[in-house]
């Protein structure tokens, strides 16, 4: 009997550990999945539905609801301008359509600075700010960057001409924003092009500034770069100081005035200086 109760004993101890181990490894594997869920649960991003397109959309073409959808979009990522909602994008349905300003790819977003307002066309005038005009500036391979303008780049221009007798160039206007070369607005242009024209955004005060620069000299532009935003102060210069060539003053000496008076003595004529009467 006794062997029988130690054996059941050590059977009892032996299932009791068991199922402890049991119990232990259910509980740590349950912690486990629960810490897991708790992570994946904090590595979720909050996302928002915005516009993407469909497909490539070319600079002038119209973009119907066929061409875009929604998708999900990471709400701390949304670029700017981003359209959230059908009646931002389509205010007035399919009656008056936005046009794109420039290709976009496939799952592009859809962003306010690509496309047009509704019912708009991808011309000249829907790239104008408020208050703003258009001028168009004639150019050449020299003053026009060896044709590596694009609109949407900003430029210096600088006049060369004739003043005070000598050639001279000026810095006359800067950072102003080209929206076409030639006549394209697209900023989509295939390797380099030699332009004839390019036309600039001014103000009706730097309309006439350009038109008399224009009209009597010659125009030339200077590219700036995407993010130059420094403040460029008065650039000019003449073919002297281009040459280093400095300018002499003559000062023109007035000899002195001497006086003087003859007298005779016998057969001889004397000439004696003397002090000059004052005038």
């Amino acid at each position: 009997m006794r062997m029988v109760f130690g054996l059941v004993l050590i059977l009892g101890l032996a299932l009791a550990g068991f199922a402890v181990y049991m119990a232990k490894g259910y509980v740590g594997n349950y912690q486990a999945k629960l810490a897991a869920e708790r992570a994946a649960r904090a590595a979720i991003v909050p996302t928002v539905d915005v516009y993407v397109t469909n497909r490539q959309i070319k600079y002038g073409e119209p973009i119907s609801k066929e061409d875009v959808r929604m998708v999900k979009w990471p709400e701390n990522t949304i670029p700017e301008g981003a359209f959230l909602k059908e009646e931002d994008l389509f205010p007035n349905g399919e009656r008056d359509l936005r046009t794109a300003l420039r290709v976009m790819e496939k799952d592009e977003a859809v962003l306010a600075v690509k496309v047009t307002e509704p019912g708009e066309d991808a011309g000249i005038t829907s790239r104008l700010s408020k208050g703003m005009r258009a001028f168009a500036i004639k150019v050449d391979a020299t003053s026009g960057v060896s044709g590596f303008l694009r609109p949407g780049d900003k430029v210096d221009v600088y006049w060369s001409g004739q003043a005070l007798d000598q050639e001279v160039t000026k810095l006359i206007e800067t950072g102003l924003r080209l929206i076409a070369i030639d006549q394209k607005a697209s900023q989509d242009l295939s390797g380099a092009t030699i332009a004839r024209t390019v036309t600039v955004e001014v103000t009706p005060q730097q309309v006439a500034n350009l038109a008399q620069a224009q009209s009597t000299g010659r125009l030339s532009l200077s590219l700036r770069g995407a993010n130059d935003d420094i403040a460029v102060g008065a650039v000019d210069v003449d073919q002297k100081r281009l040459l280093g060539i400095k300018t002499q003053t003559v000062v023109e000496t007035v000899p002195e005035k001497v006086c003087t008076v003859k007298t005779r003595r016998g057969a001889e004529v004397v000439e004696m200086q003397v002090k000059c009467p004052t005038e």
